[in-house]
């Protein structure tokens, strides 16, 4: 198997248009973990650097996911820190008020329509990295509110005014740069380049991982209870291998509908009919339950908190600490939240109605389900059942991490590669990489990563 891998590997670069893509990609990438490792001037990054070595837990919670998706840049102070998250953020703004909104959503339909809604998004992304980047700048100014137990001073320069101004603008142009080098790999390498950008990140901290995972086995001196054993590492490999294979089972999951053409006459052409299907994805809603959940999830616990310590309320202490990450009740609400957005993110986006009547236009139809309204809530049936699935699925990924760091009492860093966020974005997106590869090889009669490109019916 893995010559067999290797040996297509070694294709990939024997097709010249192939090898190109491939080595622009990797040369975008490589800029990118440049931009997430060059600081800020006026910024002292090796004591945030130290600090977040010497405290691992400082990076959890809403700061830490936001760091993931940085691949570090947050730590490093670096001229990419808001990372390509301002992106994302505009353009899913941008999608749901296009399911929202009657004008925006006939703009979508419309010749060019879809090329002047991701200009709104642009214009959207440089809004909000100027109000996150003023917010940053303000954040590293007073370290110890932003980061636990932080002691020092991260701003070099007197002028605090032109620090904000200078780190406002180093901030948006780090984003937009790598918003634009994620739309150049699209366009002229291999894969979608902003998902790239963020699963890059992501794996820059499997040095980290592996490095915590060890010290897990091998601990220094004092910390020898804490030590795991080699059942723990059998339990890990299998883990592992279960957690990858059912991430890679469900995002490929679809459930296919069949679609049957009638015979049609256009002008004087007759067009024949013909069965297809349509394909129904299971986990439809993707990683974006999860995100929705933890990013809304962060703020009640630390609020309740702060007020019951500074108001001296006992009740709000109480409540600060039972949504704490560890409790049980966060676990509750999280995994209810993840079924909820699954379940929102179908209903805004997956319109039914819509597809419908576009199959009723195309004289196409379901067999044993009348055209139109009966089509319409066939579709909204099955999907909902199709989506319970995926958002249970999402829940059981996205407690791993947390139930490792329960029963084992491993580092976040290490957790967070056996399930959450960093586990469906980075097998999605090497998924998506590998079928466009494969895609370029099967085009010039190689054999492609999951079967052999020279069998006869393949498609």
């Amino acid at each position: 198997m893995f010559s067999s891998i290797a040996n297509t590997f070694t294709n990939c670069f024997k097709i010249p248009e192939l090898k190109s893509r491939i080595l622009f990609t990797l040369l975008i990438l490589v800029i990118c973990r440049l931009i997430a490792l060059i600081p800020i001037p006026g910024l002292d990054a090796s004591i945030l650097r130290n600090f977040f070595d010497d405290n691992r837990k400082a990076a959890d919670g809403l700061l830490g996911m936001y760091s993931l998706f940085t691949g570090g840049a947050l730590e490093n102070c670096a001229i990419g820190s808001l990372g390509i998250m301002p992106y994302i953020s505009a353009t899913i703004i941008i999608q749901l008020l296009t399911a929202v909104i009657p004008t925006l959503a006939k703009l979508a339909r419309e010749e060019g329509g879809r090329a002047k809604i991701v200009q709104y998004g642009r214009y959207l992304t440089l809004l909000l990295c100027l109000g996150q980047g003023f917010v940053m700048a303000l954040g590293w100014e007073h370290p110890e509110k932003m980061f636990t137990g932080f002691v020092g001073k991260l701003v070099l320069s007197e002028h605090l005014w032109w620090y904000r101004l200078n780190t406002v603008f180093i901030l948006t142009t780090g984003t937009l740069l790598l918003m634009w080098l994620g739309e150049q790999i699209t366009e002229r390498g291999i894969g979608n380049g902003v998902s790239l950008v963020i699963t890059i990140g992501i794996l820059a901290r499997l040095p980290q991982a592996a490095t915590s995972l060890y010290l897990s086995f091998y601990p220094p001196t004092g910390d020898e209870g804490k030590r795991l054993n080699v059942f723990h590492a059998i339990a890990l490999v299998l883990l592992l291998f279960a957690v990858v294979a059912a991430v890679v089972a469900v995002t490929q999951g679809q459930r296919k509908v069949p679609v049957q053409h009638a015979q049609r006459a256009v002008g004087r052409k007759v067009y024949a009919g013909g069965t297809s299907f349509m394909p129904l994805r299971v986990n439809y809603a993707g990683v974006m339950p999860i995100i929705f959940a933890q990013a809304i999830l962060m703020f009640p616990g630390k609020i309740f908190s702060t007020l019951g310590s500074v108001m001296d309320v006992k009740l709000f202490s109480e409540l600060g600490r039972l949504l704490e990450e560890t409790s049980v009740l966060y676990l509750l609400l999280f995994s209810a939240m993840i079924l909820f957005f699954s379940y929102f993110w179908v209903a805004t986006q997956f319109n039914e109605i819509q597809i419908a009547d576009d199959l009723k236009k195309s004289g196409g139809y379901i067999p044993g389900v009348r055209p139109g309204q009966e089509t319409s809530k066939f579709l909204h049936r099955t999907m909902s059942r199709i989506t319970l699935a995926g958002a249970v699925f999402l829940t059981v990924i996205a407690v791993i991490p947390d139930l490792m760091n329960r029963g084992m009492g491993l580092d976040p860093a290490v957790s967070t590669f056996f399930g959450g966020t960093s586990m469906l974005i980075t097998v999605g997106v090497l998924l998506d990489t590998m079928r466009q590869m494969e895609t370029h090889l099967l085009m010039r009669h190689y054999d492609g990563f999951l079967k052999k490109g020279r069998i006869r019916g393949r498609f």
